[in-house]
């Protein structure tokens, strides 16, 4: 066999595997899967095979989604959302139940959990939206929009899922805002949310009203609802400057830290790493947000640039939520670290949030017509 030849095909290859993906991008998500891997390998090394499946997956669908234009996302905007408010419905009506919760819909073949496709298909449908008002939107095209988001939100807390409720609705918040919110309007709608809080405790499931009470006084039930958050303090402080060194962790080690393999696998990486990792790791997702809004700012149409922006400011959410929540300064709401807690379907959404930045780049220079 020709030595020459077989470079040449293999570098053939990689470039056409990697030709409609963003370098900088790419690096940045490798880097946070690496890191990822590490710290899983601590936490629960059990469930790296299976991570390693759920990762295949989640990179073989943004190898995919990349590839697919812009203009054709936003054709798919409308029956996107339509299938995932169907699908949010059928849960509803006749979702399974389980933890007292009615999040999953049995199809049979399988279990969904229609309300990780509305992370998408909200910002999906919202950039259409405006895209279909580009000269001039209006307050009440502003109120719409709230409406369309309102819907499948309400439907998601009902089940309840606070957690999955709160991303969806930053998620479209997002659009509504990078497509010119007024300040005015804004303020005005965080007094009103305000004023209304007396209310909104009332709505609140018992379970709910809990995580926030013990929020503000986790030692009130320590071994019970208070269990979560100090034992994960007790780890982010005891890590110290540089950490216990990796697989040292004491709480983490000695099971201390529950879920320390899902939503708080941060607190089982700052104390092996101490505050020195936990710089390097804000200074990866710092990176990421960075290179998708500048993806953002370069798109080549209204659309991409509202898609690209609420999508990267989807990872800042998951990770600020995350974090705030396990340092004891946010309710558990069950939200994972991006890119690094154990799971399939958030990890696929994320990827998928990453595939439509790549494509938005890969198109940037193409103008709709």
């Amino acid at each position: 066999m020709n030595p020459g030849f077989g470079l040449s095909t293999l570098r053939g290859w990689w470039q056409k595997l990697v030709a409609p993906l963003d370098g900088p991008l790419l690096g940045i998500t490798a880097l946070l899967v690496l890191l990822a891997f590490g710290i899983m390998v601590s936490a629960s090394p059990e469930r790296i095979n299976a991570q390693l499946l759920n990762m295949a997956v989640a990179i073989g669908v943004m190898r995919v989604v990349a590839q697919v234009p812009p203009q054709r996302l936003m054709h798919l905007a409308v029956p996107i959302y339509l299938l995932g408010l169907l699908l949010l419905v059928g849960v509803a009506l006749f979702g399974d139940i389980s933890k007292g919760a009615r999040r999953w819909l049995n199809l049979g073949f399988m279990r969904i959990q229609p309300s990780e496709l509305m992370k998408i298909a909200m910002p999906l449908l919202l950039a259409w939206f405006f895209q279909q008002r580009e000269a001039m939107p209006r307050l009440r095209d502003y109120a719409i929009a709230a409406l369309l988001l309102l819907l499948p939100v309400g439907l998601i807390a009902r089940q309840p899922d606070l957690g999955t409720a709160i991303l969806v609705l930053a998620a479209g918040f997002y659009v509504i805002f990078f497509a010119g919110l007024s300040w005015k309007i804004i303020i005005g709608m965080a007094v009103a949310a305000i004023a209304a809080a007396p209310l909104a405790w009332n709505l609140l499931h018992d379970y709910q009203r809990h995580r926030i009470l013990t929020l503000l006084d986790p030692e009130k039930d320590p071994l019970g609802k208070g269990f979560h958050i100090i034992q994960s303090t007790i780890a982010i402080g005891s890590g110290g400057i540089f950490g216990k060194g990796w697989k040292s962790g004491t709480q983490a080690q000695l099971e201390f830290i529950p879920e320390r393999h899902t939503d708080f696998i941060f607190a089982v990486y700052s104390e092996e790493f101490g505050l020195f990792g936990n710089l390097i790791l804000l200074v990866l997702y710092a990176l990421l947000i960075g290179r998708g809004l500048m993806i953002a700012a370069n798109a080549a149409t209204l659309f991409s640039r509202l898609l690209a922006g609420a999508v990267t400011m989807i990872f800042f959410t998951y990770a600020f939520v995350n974090m705030g929540m396990v340092s004891g300064i946010l309710p558990v709401v069950g939200v994972p670290l991006p890119l690094v807690s154990y799971g399939g379907t958030a990890l696929v959404t994320l990827f998928i949030g990453i595939g439509i930045l790549m494509s938005i780049h890969g198109n940037r220079m193409l103008v709709q017509k």
